[in-house]
């Protein structure tokens, strides 16, 4: 887990976070102008400062159809996307300090498997049709919840769990749910658009995209990132074994559940808005932690940042790639995140 720290200083670690906001705004303003119609970069930033101060700064020069397509359409995909991204990485972080090994995020773990399928079963079937609007994000909080408590009891031996058998048991889990949700949609493939949905959406897609979607995405990312980074100090600890850090006073069965329950809530919700979008924990937590090491009072805000580009401009090769068409982005992540996670169980087998 640990690394060579090339960024060592504070003002080092700022200039780096700085270009990082910086690749953001401009990831952001090359999102938003890309699509069917174009638009003019300036126009973009102008709409987007009088939305937000409510009133009319710049002098309307542009259509009213342009307005809509920025602020209604694209710019909630591209905030969607960075909080997708920036979640599902911190997860990725809470997995790695949880199992100390490097190979371990939501999707390799399982959790996205079983988040996919508790969205689903809300889809097709209808269940948890008792919570309205919010069915999809309760199914796949559920089913992300079961799927790691299965993974939890898989690896279990003699009451203690190795990292390496949590690794192997979520794969093994991801493996059974994925079946599950393929099941699911077969049995139910009526041709309906329900069916078709959810086709496309187990791999990733962020085109149904809202404000309204976005804002109790970002209020649940929110409050999850204030608590994780209270026990930052407790997650370096926990790195170096249970029986040291029982020594130093870490309560580990309690940090443990904390990044049981963070985890799952997270990917749940990310899941339920923007279905599978694989290895962005695994990819970005290892890049991040290579520049500025292993604590996670550092790691944990790159992460969040570094998260949020990645998948941005992963959403952006989607639209890219097979123009006028979608690519899924799902199917992106996959096509970076397979090779990276060949390379790091390559780098882990020469240690």
């Amino acid at each position: 887990m640990n690394s060579h720290k090339i960024i060592r200083s504070r003002s080092q670690y700022l200039i780096f976070i700085g270009g990082i906001c910086f690749l953001i705004a401009a990831a952001l303003c090359l999102s938003v102008s890309i699509g069917a119609v174009q638009i003019d970069t300036g126009d973009i930033y102008k709409i987007i400062i009088n939305k937000l101060s409510g009133r009319e700064v710049f002098a309307q020069g542009w259509e009213d159809n342009v307005e809509t397509i920025i602020w209604s359409i694209r710019l909630p995909r591209v905030i969607m996307a960075c909080i997708v991204g920036a979640g599902l990485s911190v997860c990725g972080v809470l997995m790695q300090a949880l199992t100390k090994n490097s190979l371990a995020d939501p999707y390799v773990l399982g959790i996205s498997s079983g988040a996919s399928a508790g969205a689903v079963a809300a889809i097709i079937m209808g269940w948890f049709s008792f919570m309205g609007g919010y069915a999809t994000i309760f199914g796949a909080t559920l089913g992300a919840a079961l799927s790691i408590a299965l993974s939890l009891s898989i690896a279990s031996m003699h009451g203690r769990i190795t990292s390496t058998q949590l690794v192997l048991a979520g794969i093994a889990t991801s493996a059974i749910f994925s079946a599950l949700t393929n099941l699911i949609i077969y049995g139910y493939n009526t041709g309906s658009d329900k069916t078709k949905t959810a086709q496309y959406w187990m791999i990733g897609s962020l085109s149904g995209a809202s404000w309204d979607t976005a804002r109790y995405v970002a209020i649940v990312f929110l409050i999850a990132i204030i608590l994780i980074l209270f026990f930052t100090r407790d997650l370096d600890i926990l790195l170096l074994g249970d029986d040291v850090a029982e020594s130093l006073g870490v309560r580990t069965g309690r940090i443990k559940l904390i990044i049981i329950i963070m985890s799952t809530i997270v990917t749940g919700v990310a899941v339920s808005v923007s279905g599978v979008i694989g290895f962005i924990g695994l990819v970005v937590p290892h890049i991040v932690r290579s520049f500025v090491g292993s604590k996670h009072k550092r790691l944990i805000p790159a992460v969040i940042l570094t998260g949020g580009l990645f998948t941005m401009l992963t959403d952006v090769l989607s639209r890219v790639i097979a123009a006028p068409e979608e690519l899924p982005i799902g199917i992106i992540s996959a096509l970076i995140g397979g090779p990276f996670f060949l390379y790091l169980i390559r780098k882990n087998r020469k240690r």
